[in-house]
């Protein structure tokens, strides 16, 4: 069998495969600061905020891989849940950290209900757990825009004039966010070098980190990960497969509204209709660009991923404007790059699980072929 062991240079190639999208990114991104003209100290100030911002949403999408479900684009669902919980607390006038955790106390069973929706159904899609949770999202978004924009007033009672359209029912497109405006990020802010760093947001994140590390440690986190291994090795150990499945989307979800919530509380402002709308597609392209992939992933891939990933968004329209004189380019590359990562990423796992086959098959035929010789 020594004629198939992997040499080194077949080892290095499959380094740099597994690593291709992370590579790339490294290459874009230093091309893209080359051109920009932007300084270091600006650069820096831009990563910490952005890290800040996203690496709780992206870190939920970790618990679903880990149950081989795939990459959860159904966590728009807890964005949404999320959502909800903030425009109640600003329609009752609740500021700083006490309207946060109000907002996820409201946003918990929201999630909850979402993600068993979304759990028992991917559970009837077992092998298409992606394009269905996608699917999912589009669908809940119907209901959800249903509710804000018809039900809040003549249903569900909104108070503040501030937040209802003119005609007296619905939510206004943009929703002011000023009571709990970086309620997280200015408690413990320090300067580092120059730079602001929001501690005590990093402090929720690290906790959440730790959080990730025991629960694959515990029974649940074990029972996930042998779900994702071998759903049928796993149910013949005992295991209740489908209903491991669907408690893995449900934490997904929960943490995804979390997620949420932190995000715009760094923004400022919530866009009624549209801000849940890319935040599962920006989440899982960051995560991918960190070396992440379908079946594998881990916390190093997520603060990767946010580092290169948001590190293009922010240098490529001035690198598009040096470059050609238009910085609507970069606008539309990074646009591009969010649904083309995602493409390659699925494609390089796809021919990666087929050479994995294959690879086996030859093992398996060699084995047999020895075997057979030393009978003779």
């Amino acid at each position: 069998m020594s004629e198939l062991r992997e040499t080194k240079g077949e080892k290095f190639f499959n380094i740099i495969e597994k690593n291709a999208v992370s590579i790339l990114f490294l290459i874009i991104c230093a091309v893209g600061i080359a051109f920009s003209g932007y300084s270091l100290g600006y650069l820096g100030q831009e990563i910490i905020t952005r890290v800040a911002r996203n690496s709780f949403l992206i870190i939920s999408l970790l618990i679903p891989i880990m149950a081989g479900m795939g990459l959860n684009f159904g966590m728009t669902l807890g964005a949404m849940a999320g959502q909800i919980g903030l425009i109640f607390i600003s329609d009752w006038g609740i500021a700083g950290i006490p309207g946060m955790v109000l907002a996820m106390i409201i946003s918990t069973p929201i999630s909850a209900l979402l993600g068993w929706l979304c759990g028992k159904i991917l559970n009837m899609a077992k092998g298409r757990e992606m394009v269905t949770s996608y699917i999912i999202g589009f669908f809940i978004n119907g209901i959800y825009q249903l509710i804000v924009l018809y039900g809040m007033g003549p249903v569900i009672p909104i108070k503040d004039p501030a937040l209802v359209l003119p005609r007296g029912y619905g939510i206004r497109n943009t929703v002011n966010l000023i009571g709990i405006r970086r309620a997280l990020d200015d408690v413990l802010a320090i300067r580092v070098f120059g730079l602001s760093v929001p501690l005590m947001t990093f402090i929720v994140i690290a906790l959440l980190c730790l959080f990730m590390v025991w629960f694959k440690k515990s029974k649940l986190g074990q029972d996930m990960r042998a779900v994702g291994q071998d759903m049928e090795v796993a149910r013949a150990a005992g295991i209740r497969v489908e209903h491991t499945r669907i408690v893995s989307i449900v934490i997904s979800t929960i943490l995804a509204g979390y997620g949420m919530i932190i995000y715009l509380q760094n923004m400022g402002t919530l866009n009624t209709y549209n801000s849940h709308m890319q935040i599962g597609m920006f989440s899982i392209a960051a995560l991918l660009v960190g070396g992440a992939s379908v079946n594998r992933a881990s916390i190093g891939n997520v603060f990767l991923g946010v580092t290169l990933f948001h590190l293009m968004f922010i240098v490529s329209p001035m690198a598009g404007k040096n470059l050609i004189g238009q910085a609507q380019l970069g606008e539309f590359f990074r646009v591009f790059v969010s649904y083309g990562v995602i493409t390659l990423a699925l494609v390089l796992y796809e021919i990666r699980k087929r050479r994995s086959r294959t690879r086996a098959g030859r093992l398996l035929a060699q084995d047999q072929l020895d075997a057979i010789k030393e009978e003779q």
